[in-house]
């Protein structure tokens, strides 16, 4: 029986063809369904470790292992190869396994299983700082100095190259090499036993030399390759960068302007100021609250005004547009005046003319406190608040609440007060549902001058879903 079986399977074999990929490591097996990885708890879409592979066989490994153990584990190769531990199957190599016969004697031998790479170097990535020079045209620079990261992922032998972006270089920058495998040779890719510190890598048709690298290569060299990195070099320094970073000279002695470092260093850098305009003096007037901002980067002054619920205004946003403001306003001709507001005329406490509209500053923001005290040398005492006084402001009248009419709760007889058309008060179903049933109990007595009343007591019971409270009185004889 013995002999019989095993021809049937040789026959079974020999039917095949002898290339990569139809080649099974156990020809009797029928069942080749992959187990669930996910699974749902408590409604929520969870993964689970596996124990079983493809049609219930054990899993060499299990998903408890830490990545370290797992490269303790590993030892030597980077490279996995799911193989035996002596031959290979390779049709073309020599010493290899090159028949069916010999394929069949490896199976019944005890296999020694190897870590998948994907699990043993998962986000596992080494990381080099380098540059490279690039030559430039009509220029009085010789060269630029391009400062890049090169990123070695373990997992899968790949690379890439990133530049780190710099402001306004001019330069695009960013993934200068995407992730993929980069050749070494015509035959050879990068290996990490290529990379180290001091030496110069040719990575397509750029010459990058690298300087330096980060803690975890460090260690993963020293504990995992046995080799000893180079001392890390200093990162030369970009002559162009150089040139831009020396202060500019004025040979002139009148001063000249820069619009673009104007535009550059004040672009953003906004100050803000609260004031008040009193218009009772005409008719149905009121005091009104506005917020002046003004731009230091083109010198322009903007007015919003501020709405409050249920003030009774129409909601109309800015009084006055982004523009130059005149200090002095009786006509529209005179907004082609000369004589316009700077940021150093509003001071708190001041009056600013807004079109006609005598405004006065009392308070403004922590970023224009500081600009004053750093350009202007004020302490801190001229930037307090300024205290309107009380009849100045205007108090809108506060609706009296009406009494509990009975009907509902009293969240429902609220929606009658706020709203025209009724509405149900809006609950936390999220609270109610996490505190369903969660009930806190306290015990009570009353304090009374009554002798009677004073041996009474009380269960106080607080719903922790709509913060309600019951009192109960147990019954005593």
């Amino acid at each position: 029986m013995t002999d019989k079986s095993t021809d049937d399977n040789s026959n079974k074999i020999h039917h095949l063809p002898f290339l990569p990929g139809n080649v099974y490591d156990d020809i009797t097996k029928t069942d080749f369904r992959r187990p669930q990885s996910l699974w749902y708890n408590n409604g929520y879409m969870t993964s689970r470790g596996l124990k079983q592979g493809l049609g219930g066989d054990p899993l060499p490994i299990t998903a408890e292992l830490s990545p370290e153990k797992l490269l303790k584990e590993m030892k030597d190769n980077p490279y996995i190869i799911y193989t035996h531990k002596n031959k290979e199957f390779s049709p073309y190599k020599k010493g290899g396994i090159n028949s069916y016969d010999e394929l069949l004697q490896v199976q019944t031998e005890p296999q020694s299983y190897k870590i998948p790479s994907y699990i043993a170097y998962d986000k596992m990535v080494l990381r080099f700082f380098g540059y490279y020079k690039e030559s430039t045209y009509q220029s009085s620079e010789q060269y630029h100095l391009r400062k890049v990261d090169i990123y070695y992922y373990l997992e899968d032998n790949t690379m890439r190259v990133n530049e780190p972006q710099v402001e306004n270089s001019g330069i695009p920058q960013g993934v200068l090499i995407s992730r993929q495998k980069i050749p070494k040779s015509s035959s050879e890719f990068y290996t990490p036993k290529d990379l180290n510190i001091g030496i110069n890598i040719q990575l397509y048709a750029k010459t990058i030399r690298i300087v330096d690298c980060d803690e975890f290569t460090k260690r993963y060299y020293k504990e995992v390759e046995n080799i000893d990195l180079n001392p890390p070099e200093v990162m030369p320094e970009d002559p162009y960068q150089q040139d831009r970073n020396k202060p500019t000279r004025i040979k002139c002695e009148e001063p000249k302007s820069y619009p673009l470092k104007h535009f550059l260093e004040y672009d953003r850098k906004v100050l803000r100021f609260y004031c008040v305009w009193d218009d009772r003096s005409s008719m149905f007037g009121d005091i009104h609250e506005f917020i002046i901002h003004y731009y230091l980067v083109d010198d322009n002054v903007e007015v919003r005004e501020v709405h409050k619920q249920n003030d009774g205004r129409n909601p109309f946003p800015l009084l006055l547009k982004k523009q130059q403001l005149p200090k002095v306003f009786t006509d529209m001709k005179d907004l082609e005046s000369n004589e316009k507001y700077h940021w150093s005329d509003f001071k708190i406490g001041s009056v600013i003319n807004v079109l006609g509209r005598k405004c006065l500053i009392y308070d403004c923001d922590e970023f224009t406190r500081y600009y004053f005290m750093e350009h202007l040398g004020m302490s801190a005492d001229e930037l307090k608040p300024y205290k309107v006084p009380r009849e100045k402001i205007a108090e809108i009248p506060k609706q009296a609440v009406p009494q509990y009419n009975g009907f509902g709760s009293e969240e429902d007889s609220m929606g009658s007060v706020k709203y025209i058309v009724l509405q149900p008060p809006k609950k936390n179903i999220i609270k109610m549902l996490e505190n369903d049933h969660i009930v806190l109990r306290f015990v009570a007595k009353m304090e009374s001058k009554y002798k009677q009343n004073q041996d009474r007591r009380f269960i106080l019971s607080y719903h922790v879903n709509d913060d309600k409270i019951s009192i109960y009185e147990p019954m005593q004889r």
